[in-house]
């Protein structure tokens, strides 16, 4: 048996039950597409009864599971939150379907669901076959222009797969002068701000883009306030790290793996093939009928909803994976169970927070949520407070329903607003729920992961090579460092 077979095996095995579940309820989503679409039960149109206020609770309960349990109790989390997240989704679609005989919002659901996650994993997988090593000291300079690098990465292979691809190399080339300070500041720069260009960079911007908004929309929102942050946060590092070098030796480290590596380059790269593929991924994803006729699509109330798209990503994961050198994978520590908690997580998240959006787009057609007027400060710092205690992704879509029912159009249509208080919220919104998912650990998917993957890089004698901050040690460098930033963004552009 050939040595890829094992490893196929493996990932088949490990990714299975997140598979076989996301087939169950896209299924259920075709047939919500199918009865909606029999009916024309619309419910934009049909104006339909507004959910109760008690369909609120399965997402306010799986966004605080998401939040308190790999805190509080990490290992009941990590075998039940399939069964928490599968089970409090099943519940907000029972009453939909059942309760209120309305399958469209479900049938959206699944949709936006399917072209989610298939551009995550083949991303993922993509990112996962491609090798960063360095040749070079990790001075105070080379790690700022590492760090900005990586922010301006993280835009094109999204902020989990940069995370991903460079967390141990920039650990590797300051061995020996590591410090718990170099993990946090990754955290920042890479995992979350440095994403906030385009879609591809986090998912609540993915999934403004899927709701409608164009690529660039967000480039051009939010650049001036990325580059800002960016700037602050790296002239905070470079003083950290300066001090450190001060007190510590600088060499040069030869962190490359042995695979095919070549003496005397600075920067180098293996695993050209995966790396032509993301950016297959990237092109595909403009691949959408609603924005190209000639491109096919299902029609669906006046839409056409992309299934050409989501088939061609799958295939470029599948590719990916068949083509990746075993060697590649190993020296990158992947497997698929971060992909498949996000693939079983977003299932519940993407359906119990149907009713949440309907609500929250009604009650900000007075332009008030809960007595606060909507402004864009109020959009900056509601969807960073939430962005940074829950997960920013629902956040988001959370706050842009908002707008929806404040202004009264769609989230196509607040895309390409003229209207300047459009657009100043939109971009608070958006700027913020990537920016605050760096203040905690649960604020964004890649935090955890690098700080799980810190914690497994060892030093010569086989320590830890870096004590990597708790859950509230992270906090003592977040609140004193990354909320004055957060605040001096809101009063340069959104106060």
């Amino acid at each position: 048996m050939s040595a890829r077979r094992p490893l196929l095996f493996e990932a088949v095995a490990a990714s299975g039950g997140a598979v076989v579940r996301a087939a169950l309820l896209l299924g259920a989503s075709a047939l919500c597409l199918q009865g909606a679409e029999a009916v024309g039960t619309d419910p934009a149109a049909a104006g339909h009864a507004l959910p109760a206020a008690w369909s609120l609770l399965p997402f306010a309960a799986l966004l605080l599971a998401i939040a308190g349990g790999p805190v509080l109790a990490p290992r009941w989390w990590h075998h039940w939150y399939p069964h928490v997240a599968i089970g409090l989704g099943a519940i907000t679609l029972a009453y939909y379907l059942i309760g209120l005989g309305d399958a469209a919002p479900m049938a959206h659901a699944g949709l936006e669901y399917a072209s989610f996650i298939t551009l995550i994993g083949a991303l993922y997988v993509c990112s996962g076959g491609i090798v960063v090593g360095l040749h070079i000291g990790g001075t105070p300079l080379t790690n700022v222009l590492l760090l900005a690098g990586g922010a301006v990465l993280s835009n094109l292979v999204g902020t989990t797969g940069a995370s991903l691809l460079l967390i141990r190399p920039f650990m590797r080339v300051n061995r020996g002068r590591l410090r718990p300070y170099h993990i946090v500041f990754f955290i920042f720069l890479v995992s979350n701000v440095g994403g906030a260009l385009t879609p591809i960079g986090d998912p609540p911007l993915l999934l403004g883009y899927l709701r409608g908004i164009d690529f660039l929309h967000f480039l051009e929102l939010n650049f001036l306030p990325w580059l800002t942050c960016l700037g602050l946060l790296l002239a905070v590092f470079w003083t950290f790290d300066r001090r450190n070098a001060a007190v510590a030796g600088v060499h040069v480290t030869d962190v490359r793996p042995a695979i095919g590596s070549r003496r005397g380059r600075i920067l180098w790269l293996s695993g050209w093939l995966n790396l032509v593929l993301m950016a297959l991924t990237v092109g595909v994803l403009f691949l959408d009928p609603g924005r190209l006729p000639w491109v096919p699509g299902i029609p669906f109330h006046g839409q056409r909803v992309s299934f050409v798209r989501e088939l061609l990503l799958i295939a470029i994961g599948m590719a990916a994976w068949r083509w990746s050198r075993r060697e590649h994978l190993q020296a990158n520590g992947f497997t698929f169970a971060p992909l498949r908690e996000v693939a079983l997580l977003f299932i519940g998240i993407f359906a119990t927070m149907v009713p949440a959006l309907e609500l929250i787009r009604h009650e900000a057609q007075t332009g008030t949520i809960a007595g606060l007027a909507l402004t864009p400060s109020m959009y900056y710092f509601g969807t960073g407070l939430c962005s940074a205690v829950l997960d920013n992704a629902p956040t988001f879509i959370a706050f842009l329903a908002g707008l929806e029912g404040q202004f009264g159009v769609s989230a196509a249509e607040l895309g390409h607003a003229s209207d300047p208080v459009i657009a100043h919220s939109l971009g608070a919104a958006a700027a913020a729920s990537v920016f605050w998912g760096a203040m905690t650990y649960i604020g964004n998917g890649p935090n955890f992961m690098v700080k799980a993957i810190a914690e497994t890089v060892r030093d010569e004698r086989g320590e830890p090579a870096v004590a990597v901050p708790g859950f509230f040690q992270f906090l003592r460098y977040s609140l004193p460092i990354l909320l004055p930033v957060l605040v001096v963004v809101w009063v340069i552009f959104y106060r």
